[in-house]
């Protein structure tokens, strides 16, 4: 590898906890025995990374990063074949892991060759190929004409571009992780300490200053969320959103912080850290506030970590999340400071510290491992284990909601608790509360004859999986003859009829002569999830998408592997499972990667209207649809 000025990648044998290692991957290694380890040359650093808090190994420009492999060949007439997935970073940002293929016989040199042709595969619409002359498949989905009236629909339906993401629900969940920090044992009394500093001085002189704290605060926290983008960047943190090996982890961590709520161990950072910015503090002026404002969030790291972590991997689907969600964060636990300090005489209306904030903690340890469970259902699901269904998931849940009521009720003690003598109004409201949750979450065992299926909440939509997806009910009826000939043919959401290829979905409307709702979902798509269990479980809907619409269902997260490699003539990226091909094919067409992505076209792929993207209401859905409809009965008449 000649690696560019600037940039560097990982060696084979840095740590799996750090950066993403340089990994070679045979294809078929039983026609072949390796010979020891693997050697490497190179412009070489090895260290202590201060971000990873592990020791790396990485190579940098100047010198060529050479791998060396020695192989006793088994098979010698069969190529050895493989890929090579390695993660470039500079100082500012890492690139997503890349797979680099090789193929070569142990006796010649081979070099690959393309040949042209067009193909007709059994759908009957035309898809260009090349072939090479070991087997491996070039593959171009680009369609023209969904380009082409992608960029100027022939109908407008009232539609704007969607290409950007809501940022504000973001704010919003940072926000309320703020809010939720502030009523922590490790940040609550900070407040009038903190606020009774500031008064000291005159009161012009003390709101100024409390201020410049609360504006440091959102400093130190925003750099926080700068510095996680920068080093990862964008397409690395959307691609945690749907990695299995991602979501288990993160299913670890979460059930790690949840346990350290409890109050079964702290997460604390080094002291030298707190007893070094306290020393800074004391130094007075701008610096002396910053520092201040600095030792609050080290100090107060065992009770924001697992807040901030939480709210941190809600945001990673969208490049400037990690920002937004930290300044959202932020102002709310900055706003108090600045607040009672203007107005110190509010600080006689908070309440006393006490054992309480405690019971804040325990409270978020049992939604940390609900939550654990989201990110595990997601792995689930994109990996087709098939274990982590319905009944289960929402089992656990209510578990959780049983949880918190017998917490409530003093039936359940942790590490740090005080014995209960007597439930005060706000334990009796909130252990009535937890039983109430409990109560409305099993009502989505309730079955639903409308769409032959659970009735899930709407509390747990696009968090649990889709009710169908399910271990105790029969599977749908599916039309034996439309199978038959399209394998892709199924039930989707709400056991709505749907194809998983576009290919099939776009010749069985040819057949129909319909048009065609093509949707660009994931199992890991929270509003993919809303949009089905809130707007398309309404009948006048349903009755659209079965009767009156083809509805192609393309799932970008699918890690289902394809029976041979492919590789993008477009973008010349591997696709080596279902997920792959259809991301692929929602970039090349329409220019977006972002899910949900609904597209109505006709049967000869021309777009109908702007694509539209997650938003909230069941008429205005309903109206992009009729509208639609109209829209082809008009081009059809042409």
């Amino acid at each position: 590898a000649d690696i560019e000025k600037g940039w560097n990648v990982y060696s084979q044998f840095t740590s799996d906890d750090g950066p993403f290692p340089t990994m070679v991957i045979y294809d078929n290694p039983d026609q072949i025995e390796l010979l020891g380890k693997a050697t490497e040359q190179g412009y070489k650093k090895e260290g202590l990374d201060p971000l990873f808090g592990v020791n790396v190994i990485k190579f940098l420009a100047d010198q060529p990063y050479v791998i060396t492999q020695r192989v006793k060949v088994l098979d010698p007439s069969q190529p050895i074949e493989g890929y090579i997935t390695s993660m470039s970073c500079d100082d500012t940002k890492c690139l997503p892991p890349s797979d680099s293929d090789f193929s070569l016989l142990p006796s010649t040199e081979s070099t690959l060759g393309n040949i042209s042709a067009l193909t007709n595969d059994n759908t009957g619409i035309q898809s260009a190929v090349e072939s090479n002359s070991e087997g491996l498949t070039i593959i171009d989905q680009v369609r023209p004409m969904l380009r082409e009236t992608n960029a100027a629909p022939v109908g407008d339906c009232g539609e704007t571009n969607t290409k950007n993401s809501s940022l504000w629900l973001m704010f919003g969940f940072g926000f309320l992780g703020g809010l939720l920090a502030l009523l922590t044992p490790c940040v609550f009394p900070m407040i009038p300490l903190t606020v009774s500093f500031f008064t000291k001085d005159t009161k012009r002189k003390g709101w100024v200053n409390a201020l410049i704290y609360a504006l440091s605060i959102m400093f130190i926290y925003v750099s926080i969320g700068l510095i996680i983008t920068g080093v990862f960047g964008a397409s690395a943190l959307n691609a945690l959103s749907t990695n299995w090996i991602a979501n288990t982890l993160f299913f670890v961590i979460f059930m790690f912080f949840a346990f350290s709520f409890f109050g079964f161990y702290e997460l604390t950072l080094p002291s030298s850290w707190t007893t070094k910015t306290d020393s800074m503090a004391d130094k007075g002026g701008l610096i002396g506030i910053f520092f201040m404002a600095f030792t609050l969030a080290l100090v107060s790291f065992s009770c924001t970590g697992p807040i901030i972590g939480t709210a941190l991997v809600q945001s990673a689907t969208n490049t400037l999340g990690p920002f937004i969600v930290m300044l959202g964060f932020s102002m709310a636990l900055a706003l108090p400071f600045g607040l009672f300090a203007a107005f110190p005489a509010f600080l006689n209306s908070l309440p006393q510290s006490g054992g309480w904030m405690n019971s804040v903690k325990v409270i978020l340890g049992f939604l940390e491992v609900a939550l654990a469970f989201k990110f595990l259902s997601v792995a689930d699901l994109t990996s087709h284990w098939g274990f982590l269904r319905y009944e289960l998931f929402l089992g656990i849940w209510i578990l959780v909601a049983i949880g918190m009521a017998l917490y409530g009720f003093g039936m359940i003690k942790f590490p740090h608790d005080s014995p209960v003598k007597k439930l005060s109004p706000r334990r009796w409201a909130f252990s009535i509360g937890s039983v109430a949750l409990a109560a409305y979450l099993a009502t989505g065992f309730i079955y639903n004859n409308k769409i032959e299926s659970y009735d899930s909440p709407g509390l747990l939509s696009g968090i649990a999986p889709s009710s169908t997806y399910n271990f105790f009910l029969p599977e749908p009826e599916i039309d034996p003859v439309i199978k038959a000939k399209y394998p892709s043919f199924s039930k989707c959401a709400n056991n709505i009829d749907c194809f998983k290829d576009y290919y099939e979905g776009m010749a069985y409307a040819k057949e129909q002569g319909k048009p065609v709702l093509l949707d660009h979902t994931g199992y890991g798509c929270v509003n993919c999830r809303k949009t089905e269990e809130f707007i398309w479980i309404d009948d006048r809907v349903r009755n659209r998408l079965n009767e009156e619409y083809v509805l192609i269902s393309l799932y970008v997260d699918d890690r289902e592997k394809l029976d041979e490699v492919l590789i993008s003539k477009t973008r010349e990226n591997k696709i080596r499972n279902i997920g792959n091909k259809w991301t692929d094919f929602q970039i090349v067409n329409f220019d977006q990667i972002s899910q949900p992505l609904y597209v109505m076209i006709t049967p000869e792929e021309e777009v109908l209207a702007l694509p539209r993207g997650y938003k909230e209401g069941t008429s205005d859905y309903l109206n992009f649809l009729d509208c639609g409809l109209e829209t082809f009965k008009a081009v059809s008449i042409q």
